[in-house]
């Protein structure tokens, strides 16, 4: 894949949603490529797939966030809405791991570093971090981790 097939694919997926009208879909994309944009003007550089996951990754993780604000105040309707740009944003990023693939990948890293405390844990979540990237909830990876050491 080249440095740029993701930010690619999610053009390409802008201008279906254009062709088949599809507003909703249409604006989620565009937020995509408006926060990508951002940050290629920003710090002037090309992003390539990785840094794109991980910008694809922080909306879906400020999604949740919203979705889950907005139904504690009882606020269905933007909770809808969120929950519907999660599923947008999700359409692009790689396939989830399964609890068990992440426990793996953490078992590997614990055993690679040799950590046996918390206080090496920033070590072991240094290492899964770039494996699980787009494909995994950080925070639970996290919550893993911190089990797993402990």
């Amino acid at each position: 894949m080249s440095d740029t097939g993701l930010k690619d694919q999610i053009t390409e997926a802008m201008k279906d949603a254009m062709r088949a009208r599809d507003k909703g879909r249409l604006g989620t994309i565009r937020l995509i490529l408006a926060d990508i944009k951002r940050i290629e003007v920003d710090e002037r550089i090309e992003l390539d797939d990785t840094r794109v996951l991980q910008i694809m990754d922080k909306m879906v993780k400020q999604r949740r966030d919203s979705s889950q604000q907005f139904k504690d105040a009882e606020r269905m309707d933007l909770a809808e809405q969120e929950d519907f740009e999660i599923t947008v944003i999700e359409d692009f990023l790689p396939t989830a791991l399964t609890e068990a693939e992440i426990g793996a990948i953490i078992d590997a890293a614990v055993e690679q570093t040799g950590a046996t405390s918390m206080q090496q844990m920033g070590q072991v979540i240094g290492l899964v971090r770039p494996q699980v990237q787009g494909r995994g909830d950080m925070g639970k990876v996290s919550q893993l981790v911190k089990a797993r050491l402990s």
